[in-house]
C-alpha cells in the first residue's frame, strides 16, 4: 500500500461511486447538481492532500445484469454497461474540471479520442502528478462488476483504502428500508461478509480485498461532507478489515 492509515487518515484512496447514485431524485440519467455537489467534495478532499482514483458504475443509464434477465446476452450487455460508465466518467470529469480539479479519464475499453487507455504506470504517474483519476469501462471483460474493477484498481494504484460511497449509510443484516429493525454493523471481517452473502461488494471484490488486506469502507454520500469525514478517518459507516468484528 502507498502508506498506512494515520492520524489525518487515508493518503491514496480508490473511491466506487455507483452510477445510481448520480440520479438524484431523477429516474434515469445524470443529475447535475448531484454531480457537481459530488465534484465540489472530490474537490475539496483532493485539495486537503488526499491522492484520488474514482470508480463509477452505469446503472443510471445501463445494467449488464438487467440486460441479460430480459434476454439479452450477457456479454454484449455488460459491452453496453462498460459504455455507460465511460458517459459518467465523462460527465464527472467536466464537473471536476469545473470545480478547478486536474483530472483524467482511463478506460479499460478503445473509446477513441475521448479518454485515455488504462494503464498502470500511467495511473500511477497521474496520481503523483496531483490528478484525479476516473476509471471507467470496468475490468474491460464481460462478467465482473464495477465492485470488481474498484477492488483490482484500488490495489493497482496502491491504495490505502477501498471506499464505497452508497445510499445506505453502512452495511446492514437486512435491507433498512424494508426493515425497521435492521441492524448495522460498524465492522466486519472479509469472511463474515462472504459467509453471510452480504450486500457491501460482490464476492470476487470482498475475496480480492481480503487476499492483499485491502479494507472496505462502505459509507453513505447522501449527506454531504462524508467522503471528508471517511479519507481522513472518521468512524462513519461500515469498515471491513481482516480484524475481530463487532460482537
Amino acid at each position: 500500500m502507498s502508506s498506512s492509515k494515520n492520524a489525518k487518515g487515508f493518503h491514496r484512496v480508490l473511491l466506487k461511486v455507483s452510477g445510481e447514485a448520480l440520479m438524484g431524485n431523477e429516474p434515469f440519467g445524470i443529475s447535475m447538481p448531484v454531480i457537481n455537489s459530488l465534484a465540489d467534495e472530490l474537490v475539496e478532499v483532493h485539495r486537503s492532500g488526499v491522492q484520488m482514483g474514482l470508480v463509477i458504475g452505469g446503472g443510471n443509464i445501463f445494467r449488464g445484469v438487467a440486460g441479460a434477465a430480459q434476454g439479452m446476452d450477457r456479454a454484449s450487455a455488460d459491452q453496453m454497461g462498460m459504455l455507460a460508465t465511460v458517459i459518467n466518467a465523462l460527465a464527472l470529469q467536466e464537473a471536476l474540471k469545473n470545480s478547478g480539479a486536474e483530472v483524467r479519464v482511463l478506460s479499460a475499453i478503445e473509446v477513441g479520442r475521448m479518454v485515455e487507455p488504462f494503464v498502470r504506470a500511467r495511473a500511477l504517474k497521474h496520481l503523483e502528478r496531483g490528478r484525479i483519476i476516473i476509471f471507467a469501462a470496468g475490468t474491460g471483460n464481460p462478467f465482473f462488476t464495477t465492485d470488481t474493477a474498484a477492488a483490482l484498481r484500488a490495489l493497482e494504484i496502491k491504495a490505502d483504502v477501498l471506499m464505497k460511497a452508497t445510499n445506505v449509510d453502512g452495511v446492514y443484516d437486512k435491507d433498512p428500508q424494508k426493515f425497521s429493525d435492521a441492524v448495522k454493523f460498524n465492522h466486519l471481517t472479509y469472511d463474515q461478509v462472504l459467509e453471510h452473502d452480504l450486500k457491501v461488494m460482490d464476492g470476487a471484490a470482498i475475496a480480492l480485498a481480503r487476499d492483499a488486506k485491502l479494507p472496505v469502507l462502505v459509507f453513505s454520500m447522501k449527506e454531504r461532507g462524508n467522503i471528508i469525514k471517511a479519507v481522513h478517518g472518521e468512524a462513519i459507516g461500515t469498515l471491513v478489515t481482516g480484524g475481530e468484528a463487532d460482537e
